[in-house]
């Protein structure tokens, strides 16, 4: 089933995301709403979902990024479900990329990221997940973790004259960073 995105200034955009219980996580309901995260993030063409972004204040999130219209450069990423993840930088040097959020329809802006990370969660399956990513993937980790602690990528623009909506960003900035 698809589910409706909030929106930024709905309340559990900017709420601290609680854990999940593990005994809660094998359940019907639970397993149906990872279904449905995955289904609606796809729905959006997006690469990533938090529940906060389906009106849930837990920490759960989903990525994906498959031969992606949106990002057709970019590496695989495989499904992935992170339940109370835990996110350890290691490697602190910054890049700067354009992201966009489903929350924040029709903006992009450059925002910093770390360029590595480990992350460690339980999966679907309540399993421990223990993973490193990098560039591309560990910038999907770090803006849907960030969903979790009530921020989103604007919090980390130090700069918002990057910021533009969709249509002119792809018109104007785009080939302008392809000339860079």
């Amino acid at each position: 089933m698809i589910l409706k995105v909030a929106r930024l200034g709905f309340p559990t955009i900017r709420t601290v995301a609680a854990p999940v219980a593990i005994d809660q996580i094998k359940s019907h309901d639970f397993q149906k709403l990872i279904d449905d995260m995955v289904e609606t993030m796809h729905e959006y063409s997006g690469v990533g979902l938090a529940a906060p972004q389906v009106h849930l204040p837990i920490q759960l999130a989903v990525l994906q990024v498959e031969n992606h219209p949106r990002y057709p450069e970019m590496p695989s990423v495989p499904l992935t479900v992170l339940i109370n993840p835990e996110v350890t930088i290691l490697d602190s040097t910054l890049i700067d990329e354009f992201e966009g959020c489903l929350s924040i329809p029709d903006l992009r802006g450059r925002v910093p990221r770390f360029k590595e990370l480990r992350v460690t969660a339980l999966d679907r399956n309540a399993e421990p997940l223990d993973l490193v990513a990098t560039d591309f993937h560990a910038r999907v980790i770090q803006h849907e973790t960030d969903h979790l602690k009530g921020e989103v990528y604007l919090d980390r623009m130090p700069d918002l004259r990057s910021l533009g909506f969709l249509q002119e960003w792809q018109r104007f900035m785009l080939p302008s960073r392809a000339q860079e």
